[in-house]
């Protein structure tokens, strides 16, 4: 009798074993186009950041100067850089001071103004105003700075100062070891209006409206307690992105340093781990060194963005 029972499921049993494996098939067929879709970003994102990491690491082990074959030398580059080359010392500490003063102050700034301007009627034009200086080239924004800080008396900054009579000679702001790494970071400051504001505004005009009014009515008063209490907690991924860029940014200052303070600085008062590296790979064409400046640059960077998305993330996310 139970035998004959079991025949008879057996219909229904092969019926839905039948289904589930359709369905499966499908949820593959699903699947197999997603990555399809995906596969040109995959193929560009292996080529041009997989491989070249890769390669990066492998040259760092290696003396190659482009014009003879790669030769193994171990972990001799890396020796010299860390126990040898007082200057890549002296670029990390000016990398840091730059990422420990200007990546918060960009992160800080670029969300206190996104937070105003969306509160502002006329939020376009100046989102606008505040967004160019980032798209605008670093050289020709560092033209005007460096009439701003130009060293002589007819420069902005020391014919004001000596107008006023808070100096009694002008200050050599580009060319002094003491003065340099600020007026970068000022500069910096100015040109770091860039994705991270985007997204932070982006972010601030998601926030739905009836929340700040279930908030009021929950005993949610002034405007910080608004920003404290709701838009912080729902702009983590924003939050996020803006910390992670800030963080690529500020360890991958160059271009601004070269225009304010030359190649190299005064007394290396300017040069940061990239332009060290630009040296080494574009100038001496030393890319084994150079390799191993870049790959100790990519773990440190990649460290500071992983510690940066535990703080931040949350299972929301």
């Amino acid at each position: 009798m139970e035998r004959s029972v079991e025949i008879a499921d057996n219909p229904l049993r092969l019926a839905a074993g039948k289904e589930r494996r359709f369905k499966l098939s499908q949820a593959g067929r699903k699947t197999a186009l997603g990555y399809l879709f995906l596969s040109p970003f995959l193929i560009l994102f292996i080529m041009f950041t997989v491989v070249p990491v890769v390669q990066s690491i492998y040259l760092s082990f290696t003396y190659y100067n482009m014009l003879q074959p790669a030769k193994w030398v171990g972990l001799s580059n890396y020796s010299v850089l860390f126990l040898e080359d007082d200057i890549f010392i002296k670029s990390i500490k000016n990398t840091f001071v730059f990422a420990i003063i200007g990546g918060p102050l960009s992160y800080c700034l670029s969300f206190l103004l996104a937070w105003i301007i969306n509160t502002l009627r006329a939020k376009m034009l100046f989102s606008l105003a505040f967004y160019v200086p980032s798209i605008t080239s670093g050289i020709a924004l560092s033209i005007v700075w460096l009439y701003i800080f130009s060293g002589d008396r007819y420069g902005l900054l020391n014919n004001l100062l000596l107008s006023w009579g808070m100096i009694s000679e002008p200050i050599l702001w580009t060319t002094d070891p003491d003065t340099i790494m600020p007026v970068i970071i000022i500069v910096s400051l100015w040109m770091s209006m860039g994705t991270g504001f985007l997204v932070f505004l982006a972010g601030l005009q998601n926030v739905s409206p009836e929340l700040y009014e279930a908030g009021s009515i929950d005993g949610i008063s002034s405007r910080f307690q608004e920003l404290w209490y709701i838009t912080l907690p729902l702009m983590k991924p924003q939050l996020l992105f803006g910390a992670v860029n800030s963080i690529v940014a500020a360890f991958g200052v160059f271009d601004i340093a070269v225009a304010i303070a030359g190649m190299p600085s005064p007394n290396y008062a300017g040069h940061t781990i990239i332009s060290h590296l630009f040296d080494y790979a574009f100038i001496r064409f030393e890319l084994g060194y150079a390799s191993a400046i870049a790959v100790f640059l990519f773990f440190l960077t990649f460290g500071l963005g992983r510690l940066v998305m535990k703080l931040l993330s949350s299972k929301d996310l």
